[in-house]
């Protein structure tokens, strides 16, 4: 694959991308950069060959994660939380504003793969099947992470946010 050929591929992935690998290296910006730089080098290089078994985003996803891993390996980095850079987001809940609830904190209170999940699920729009190939999982795997998450993270907003009457969030 050629430098205009990869840029051609992968620039309308690339912001994703970045994102991806910082939320795989804990928020650290300079890990993320390089990583995608070492990620870009194998494509480039023909170490990692987009076969067409899956989306391109779904490979490029891949590619990041293993690479984060043995980045993270490499550097002797704890492989704790791999959730970072979510906004705090204003969410309308029965008419009343709840504000300023910090949604990173509360996807830090998930296992790591519930997290992993809803991250590529609601934030990299993702389908269950395409996260499923992206953490090497089964699909049942991926949609009982998917559902345990949405649900523990319905009980912490809940909780967060002082709702009483929990009968309309059921």
């Amino acid at each position: 694959m050629t430098q205009k050929q990869l840029i051609k591929l992968i620039n309308p992935l690339h912001e994703e991308a970045y994102i991806w690998a910082k939320q795989c290296v804990a928020g650290n910006a300079d890990n993320a950069a390089e990583i995608l730089q070492i990620v870009y080098l194998k494509i480039l290089e023909g170490k990692a060959q987009f076969g067409g078994k899956s989306s391109l985003k779904t490979w490029l996803f891949s590619i990041i994660r293993y690479t984060s891993l043995d980045y993270l390996k490499s550097q002797k980095v704890s492989l704790e939380s791999t959730i970072v850079d979510i906004a705090t987001v204003d969410i309308a809940i029965d008419s009343e504003q709840v504000t300023c609830l910090d949604y990173k904190h509360l996807l830090d209170q998930l296992s790591d793969k519930q997290n992993q999940v809803l991250l590529l699920v609601f934030y990299h729009d993702m389908t269950l099947e395409e996260v499923a190939k992206t953490l090497s999982i089964s699909i049942g795997t991926t949609r009982q992470h998917y559902a345990r998450g949405k649900k523990r993270m319905k009980e912490l907003i809940i909780k967060e946010s002082g709702i009483t009457n929990k009968k309309h969030y059921a």
